[in-house]
Formats: C-alpha cells, structure tokens, sequence
C-alpha cells in the first residue's frame, strides 16, 4: 500500500509541475536530494549493551524531509534493517520538526539537515572481535515547493564486539543530536473534543517561558494540520485550541509540543474535560457553587483573624456610637460590601492575568513583592499606634467614619489588610478558582469578599443585633487599646515576611520606615490637640519619607537550588559513595510539573530537610532542564526516559534504590535512619 502511494503522490506531483506555472524541472533520474550517512556512537559495542546509531540528513538547498507524521502530504521514512542473529533495533527517534505551509496544506519538515537516532540491543554472550554487520535501507520522501520525490538508500557500517568506548568527537556530535530531541515531559496530558473543535491541555509549570507554542500529533486524524492553533495559560496549564480534523480517527493520541529556541516536549493525552476558556459549562455547577461557598466561608472566618478583627470592630462601634436610622445603617453596609468585593475581585482580575502571563503566580501574589509588604507595614503599624492612642487620628482618615464613601474605603482596607491572612476553607476554594473559568473564578474571588463582609452585612441589615451593640462609654477605649495588640501582632508579623524576602537590611529599613510615619503622625496629633494650624503637615512629610524608604527594599539575592555543592556529577556521587554517606540523588526539569509537585510538596519540606541533616544524607541534584546529555546518559541507564527520577544510594549497597515517582515527606524522612 506505502509503495502505491509514492507512485501516486509522485503522479500528482509530475501532474501539477507540467501544469502553468510549475517551471521547476523534474529531478535527474537517480539523484539523491537528501543524501544520508549511517554513524555508530561506539564502533566496538560491548555485549549486553544497547549502542546508537545515527542517520544523518542533510537536504539539498530547496528540498525538505519529512517528521514521523508528515502532517497533510508526507511521510515518515521506513527503516528496514539487516542485522545479524540476536541484534534488534528501535523505533527511530526524531528530532523536534517545522511547519511548512504549501497550497493550503501543513507540512511537518525538516529544511535543513537533521539526524535520526536509533537504538541497537547487542545481546549478551559475544565474543569480544565478533564483527556485527548493520544494513538499513531506508524509504522516504523528499520534496521541494512543487515537487515530491520518493527516494531510498542502503546504508552500512560493521561494528565490532569490544570495550564501549567512545570517541570524544563521536560524544560531542551524539550530545548535539540527542539535544535536538524532544525531551519526554513524564505527565499526561487530556485531550477534549468539542463539536468541530479539539483543545489539548499539557501539564507545564506556570513559570516556565514559552515562544510560539505548537503542538505536533504523532498521527493524523486528530487536528487539522493547517489550522492556526490558539495558546492560552490556565495556572500550571498550557492549553492549545484548534479545529479537529476533517475526518476524525479514534485511536491514542500523541504529540511534541514546541515551546521555542528548538526545544520540545513529548507526551500522551488522554480524554478528558479541560478547565479553561470554554467557559463555566465544561464544569459541574455543583463544583462551582462549591468552591463559592467554600470562599464565603473563608472570608467569614478571616473576621476572626487579627489582621481584620479590628478594623471590623471599629467599624462596628461606629454604627453604635453614631446611631442612626434602618436607612442610613444598610447603606453603611453595602458600601462597606462593594469596597471589600471590590478588592478581592479586582485582586483576582490581576492574579488571572498574571497566571495567563506565564507567571507562577497564587493568592496574594503582591505580598511577593516587598515593597508591598513594607506599605502594609506602615499601614497596619499606623492603625495600632492610633489604637494604642499614641495620636488620635482616625485609623486610616476614613475608617470609623459615617457615611457611604467612609464605609466604603473602611472595606477596600479591610480586604486589602486581609491578604497577608489564612482560614480555614480559604486554600480549597482560592485553588479551585485558579483552574476555572474567569468568570467562575471571578465569582470565586467576590464570594470572599462577600464573606469578609458578612458580619457587618448582619449588622446593618438586622436592627436586632445593632441593638445589642452596647452604648458608648470608656469601654470603648480600653477595647481600642485590647484591638491594638493583635495589629502590633500582624505589624510583627510583616516585619517578619519582609525579612524573609529582602534580609535584615530590608527589615531594618521597614522598621525604621514605620517608625518615621508613627513619629510623624504623633507630632501631627499633638498639633491637633493643641489647636495649630497646618496640624497635618508633619504626618504629611513622614509618610512621604517612609514610602521613599520603603520603595527602595530589593529582593534578596535568592539562593538558588542546585548549588555547586548539590549539583549532579557522577564524580561526586562516586566521591560521596566512597565516604560511606547516603546519598539522596534527583533530577528535575522547570518544565516537568510532577517534579515540581514533589519538590514542593515533599523534598523541600522543612521536616524533610532536618531528618536529612541528621541523618547525614547527602543531596544532589540534577536539572536536566536544558536536556543535558551527559544527566541524559546517566537517566537512560536508570531505564528511564526522562524525569522525574529518584535515586538513594544506601551505605555500601551495590545498586541505588529508585524511588517511586510520587514522593511523601515521611518515605524520604526515613531515608539513612
């Protein structure tokens, strides 16, 4: 059937070059355009060993090789092989392939030369000077812009049974033709079929950079090849949507996704529903509705926290002391509910788009920043000086204050104060948001404002509950003072995340900013006390120098995982072997998310680390993320084919433990005890 088809499609070709406009010759009977050589990394395999081979390609200037699926008009090439007795060979691996766009049709190529590698098995038992003939013939097409040639060519090479060795140039070409190959991404995708359309979703970390993302099919039947293919991000998601093929064809699919700079990833898809742009109807109702009312209730919990208490608690007292009618009590409560919703959603809006931006990016994302951190910490030490009565200015200007605009701010700050908090409910529900739909996560993200607002929603709303508000009297400043420990609590609290994130030198320069603005806010209440005009102005030009200061905290210098200390080289895990020391070796990927899962989930655990230093297990790591071929070589020997793999070499053992694929905390804990 192959052979029919080279003859028509050579046919069809021949047909449209004789017709007007095609003024390209036939080519000479008997030439070759895309002359091979066959190449052995080992010219003296040794027995039991797998040894491989590569087909080098190069095209002629103008003409084009095809990928494994050729896409709508080519074909992968066939390899037949003559091997002597007990010799097999492996499929042929193929490195990442282009696009080429002829007439409408998409073709998967190669333009310029490229090299196909395959795996020999040598069996076990040869002799070492047994010689072992290769033979391959190979059939292929070839093809410029308005032709296409079947060709085929014999290649040969005779090896020898020997020692393994391998030459430091052979090394060097092998390295560069592996790296060409996609690397395998060791997850799962889903694959969805809607109607006329198919989206494929590829588990890929949110922080990893991807240009012109493209997905390859392994087989036709599955996609329309020629149809543009739109890219979207959804959290630790890459999801690609394109018309499905004409006629479809069931069957197991398969695929290379293309993430720039020659870099591929292969993996598996299998059916399922994908959460993204689709909208809300790609999930159940009931899952929706439940990670609403999981977000309500997280935010209804959050009142309780010492960031929010208070400020809810003076917003309340206001409504106590300053009385009031139904009306004027349930128009304080709405606007103090859109200025806390309004916050919570704008904060998802951004969150979202920074996720479908590439950035790794959760639930107060801005307090990644410390510059963020060093205003909240002004902020929130501002509000507890002023509970503390060191100044009586009200906390901030608006809160505690009537009317629809003070309640209104006194929400947005509420909701704002309340990202650096955690409750209960709050992790399953903001998680849930971040693979739904925009507008479902929206709704996610306003349920926690909703719950946030809840208490101050009853009491404006229920007369019964503002009348159990007890009057105004001197209770009400020894419960200013009770409210500004927990403040003092969360301002400890901040000062602590700013050390963590830029230092002491980041910390002591929030503290000192903090007590410049309190400082200046004292003054000013002394002023106000005494009568003085222009009271506000030392308040004024504290805060100004406080941001100033604040604006200035860097980051600190991250240190990064993979140390020269931890960095993989088999020289140091022999070295450490020798010294008798467990060792806990890994390799990883930015692009490989089960890696990252268990590194975050497991490895890097607190618990992880201490049970580890005490029990003297050694850590190395190896990122295979560029596709390194010597960590390459060192997987393939383990029988994997890529990441994640996990090695422990115990004590004097001849052969290292592999770990399973999904790590738990307490399986390492107990690793050298």
């Amino acid at each position: 059937m192959r052979g029919w088809f080279y003859i028509l499609m050579t046919a069809l070709f021949m047909l449209l070059a004789a017709s007007p406009g095609m003024t390209e010759s036939a080519p000479a009977p008997g030439a070759i355009h895309l002359p091979m050589r066959l190449v052995a990394e080992s010219e003296t395999p040794a027995a039991g060993s797998h040894i491989t081979l590569a087909i080098v390609a190069t095209p002629e200037k103008g003409w084009h090789g095809y990928w494994k699926n050729g896409g709508d008009a080519g074909l992968p090439t066939e390899a037949h092989w003559t091997l002597p007795k007990g010799v097999s060979a492996g499929e042929l691996r193929y490195p990442v392939p282009g696009q080429l766009k002829i007439a409408g049709l998409m073709n998967y190529v190669y333009e310029r030369p490229f090299t196909l590698l395959v795996d020999l098995s040598i069996p076990a038992g040869l002799a070492r000077g047994t010689p072992l003939p290769v033979t391959v013939k190979l059939d292929y097409l070839v093809c410029t812009d308005t032709i296409c040639v079947p060709e085929s060519q014999t290649l040969s090479t005779t090896l020898t049974v020997g020692d393994g060795a391998v030459a430091a140039a052979t090394r060097a070409a092998f390295d560069r033709w592996r790296a060409a190959l996609p690397k395998p991404l060791g997850g799962d995708g889903v694959i969805e079929t809607q109607g006329k359309g198919v989206r494929i979703a590829v588990p890929l970390p949110a922080s990893v950079a991807v240009e012109n993302a493209y997905f390859y099919p392994e087989r036709s039947g599955i996609i329309d090849h020629a149809a543009p293919q739109a890219v979207t991000r959804s959290g630790d998601q890459l999801i690609l949507a394109m018309p499905a093929a004409a006629v479809p064809t069931p069957g197991p699919v398969s695929g290379v996704l293309s993430i720039g700079r020659g870099q591929g990833l292969s993996f598996a898809a299998k059916p399922g529903v994908i959460a993204g742009a689709s909208g809300a109807a790609n999930h159940g109702f009931g899952a929706i509705a439940l990670a609403f009312l999981g977000a309500v209730l997280g935010g209804l919990l959050l009142n309780i926290m010492p960031c929010v208490f208070p400020i809810l608690s003076l917003k309340a007292l206001s409504l106590a002391k300053g009385g009031g009618d139904e009306r004027h009590a349930r128009a304080e409560a709405l606007a103090y509910t859109a200025g806390v919703v309004l916050v919570c959603v704008g904060l998802g809006v951004v969150l979202l788009a920074l996720r479908a931006g590439g950035q790794s990016a959760g639930w107060a994302f801005q307090l990644q920043d410390p510059r963020v951190i060093g205003i909240l910490l002004l902020l929130v030490a501002g509000i507890a000086f002023n509970l503390a009565v060191l100044f009586e200015l009200p906390t901030p200007a608006f809160a505690g204050r009537s009317g629809a605009m003070g309640s209104f701010a006194t929400g947005a700050l509420a909701a704002f104060v309340a990202t650096p908090c955690s409750g209960p409910f709050m992790a399953g529900a903001l998680g849930a948001a971040l693979v739904l739909p925009a507008a479902a996560a929206l709704a996610v993200f306003a349920g926690l404002g909703i719950g946030i607002a809840l208490p101050f929603i009853a009491i404006g709303f229920v007369p019964a509950l503002r009348r159990r508000l007890p009057k105004p009297g001197m209770w009400m400043v020894r419960l200013r003072h009770i409210l500004s420990v927990p403040m003092f609590l969360t301002a400890l609290a901040l000062a602590w995340i700013l050390g963590q994130e830029a230092g002491v030198t980041g910390m002591t320069l929030g503290l000192a900013a903090a007590l410049i603005a309190s400082l200046g806010f004292w003054w000013t209440g002394l002023r106000q006390h005494g009568g003085k005009g222009r009271a506000g102005w030392p308040a004024i030009v504290a805060l100004v120098l406080a941001v100033a200061i604040v604006v200035t905290v860097k980051p600190a210098a991250a240190v990064a995982k993979t140390t020269a200390d931890t960095a993989f080289t088999e020289a140091k895990l022999d070295d450490l072997r020798k010294q008798n020391r467990p060792v806990f070796a890994y390799f990883t990927a930015d692009w490989c998310l089960s890696c990252k899962v268990n590194e975050a989930a497991a490895i890097e655990r607190s618990s992880v680390r201490d049970a580890f230093q005490r029990n003297k297990v050694a850590v190395l790591v190896g990122d295979w993320t560029d596709g390194d071929p010597v960590l390459g070589r060192f997987i393939e020997r383990h029988n994997r084919a890529g990441v994640p793999l996990y090695l422990y070499y115990a004590p004097g053992a001849k052969a290292p433990q592999v770990l399973p694929q999904v790590l738990t905390p307490s399986m390492l804990e107990k690793l050298g005890a």
